[in-house]
């Protein structure tokens, strides 16, 4: 990201690093299996053929509880015909005519799918059977203007076991401590273009990691069921992140600065990121068997041109944000798929070994460190995408012969069958970071037996020559007291230019000209 920044310093007045949305899921686990849920039945003394007498008085009786706090305030309870309604903007329309400043601002009821128990008569053992299956359900949706966290919303499903999602957005959290603070800005959406002090903001948004979020998460929980002693005795929450949105807004200082270089970022991540960078830039190697897609898209939203780039169901993606922020914000909804050094749970501190990484918000911070460097990666690798530099320009240099230290080396063939291939092979994601040798890149240009030894040796050789070229062109450099090469600054922009026009067509080659 440094490279970024650096290389628009000039244009970007402010970045700023933090939580976008987060959705959190609470779940009762001693109900989350048919054991545990005729366990709790058998303490309650509710035998199986009152189950459904029992199931209706406690929905009641939750339902009457949860509502009783907007009946009290006098705020609107608003049934929703339809699960697909976008609940916000009738909330939105609420707060128009009825603004409230703190607390609750209205409640919503829809019929949602839901996972739930029901009582099976099975008709060959003659018994009655508690099964654990999808149906429907009423679901209560409050939404508060919280002092802490903004405006955010609450769902509770009314039929067991009761799980409960809470929605809430990083930025309304820092828009409630600048106040706090009597820091100005300006708003636009979920988003700042303007901060009066980009550094304490940064500060405030870090401290939103640090909440005690079963505290917080538990005071939440307690005003959606207010009877949850009543019925559930001793049963507590247990609190994950479902999904997280890790956000990184670049302010750039007029809209026609951003407007100057968004086409060609969008233009050149969509032709010259392959799969392997994708990959990359989300934490994950392309190792065979890869069970899984990784895709690369875009469309036109109302706010602007979107670009997403994901990897099953975690994802990246770039936009601009009312014409002055470039966004670049990574999605985790699974984060299984994610390997992160960490103890193993319950077992030793010292026992620190790569392990995927867990949904309970006890890894939040690893997962805003894991979100923060894909990010970084992401737009370190857009750095090298846009320049001003022409082509020509560019490339004149390494397309005439030079003499180092005495020697001669030819040009470089940016086109020629032997030399764009090398180009390619060096510019390999997994090289980035840790270079490469001589057999990684032999390997990949002469795929022959690697047992025949006179053919190693023969493709080692063509390997070296070909290297010692790119070398001498300062493409690449020697790592020291290794036998490891890495890719230079010019390499990795000479490389993204000869692969984005490999890409380009003509009518693209004409609208940029033009």
């Amino acid at each position: 990201m440094l490279q970024f920044i650096e290389k628009y310093r000039e244009k970007a007045i402010a970045v700023l690093n933090g939580f976008d949305r987060i959705v959190f899921r609470g779940i009762l686990r001693g109900l989350m299996h048919p054991d545990g849920m005729r366990l709790h039945l058998s303490r309650k003394d509710v035998p199986r053929r009152l189950y459904g007498q029992h199931v209706e008085e406690t929905t009641s009786f939750l339902k009457a509880a949860s509502l009783a706090e907007a009946t009290r305030l006098n705020r609107p309870v608003i049934y929703v015909p339809s699960s697909h309604q976008r609940k916000e903007s009738l909330v939105r329309e609420v707060l128009r005519e009825h603004p409230v400043e703190t607390g609750l601002v209205c409640v919503l009821k829809c019929v949602e799918p839901c996972m739930t128990y029901e009582m099976y008569r099975n008709r060959d053992e003659k018994k009655l059977e508690l099964v654990y299956r999808l149906r429907k359900c009423l679901h209560l949706y409050h939404y508060f203007n919280d002092p802490l966290f903004g405006l955010m919303h609450a769902r509770i499903q009314t039929w067991y076991p009761f799980p409960i999602q809470v929605c809430m957005n990083g930025r309304e959290w820092l828009g409630r401590r600048l106040d706090e603070e009597g820091l100005d800005y300006t708003r636009y959406e979920n988003s700042f273009f303007r901060l009066e002090d980009p550094h304490r903001a940064q500060t405030l948004m870090n401290e939103f990691l640090r909440l005690d979020w079963p505290q917080q998460l538990n005071a939440i929980a307690a005003r959606l069921n207010p009877v949850h002693q009543q019925l559930l005795g001793n049963l507590r929450y247990y609190w994950f992140a479902h999904q997280t949105e890790w956000a990184t807004d670049i302010v750039f200082d007029r809209p026609q600065d951003l407007q100057c270089i968004y086409p060609q970022l969008v233009w050149g991540a969509i032709t010259t990121f392959s799969s392997r960078d994708v990959m990359r830039f989300l934490g994950k190697q392309l190792q065979a068997p890869f069970k899984g897609e990784a895709v690369s898209h875009y469309e036109q939203r109302p706010e602007g041109l979107r670009i997403k780039h994901g990897v099953n169901a975690n994802s990246v993606k770039m936009y601009d944000k009312g014409g002055r922020i470039l966004r670049v914000e990574t999605t985790i909804n699974n984060p299984h798929e994610i390997k992160v050094l960490r103890p193993k749970e319950a077992g030793e501190a010292g026992d620190i070994l790569p392990r995927p990484l867990r949904k309970g918000v006890a890894d939040l911070e690893r997962r805003a460190h894991v979100s923060q460097r894909a990010n970084e990666r992401y737009l370190d690798a857009l750095s090298h995408l846009d320049t001003d530099i022409p082509l020509a320009q560019l490339l004149g240099p390494v397309t005439k012969r030079i003499t180092r230290g005495g020697k001669r080396f030819r040009a470089v063939r940016p086109w020629d069958a032997a030399d764009l291939p090398l180009l390619q092979a060096i510019h390999r994601p997994e090289y980035l970071l840790n270079g490469f040798r001589n057999r990684d890149i032999a390997a990949l240009l002469f795929p022959q037996d690697p047992a025949h030894i006179e053919t190693r040796r023969a493709a080692s050789g063509r390997t070296s020559y070909r290297l010692r070229i790119l070398h001498a062109h300062g493409l690449i450099a020697k790592i020291p007291r290794t036998r490891r090469y890495r890719i230079t600054d010019k390499g990795r922009q000479i490389c993204s230019a000869i692969l984005l026009a490999q890409t380009a067509t003509i009518k693209q080659l004409n609208v940029k000209a033009a």
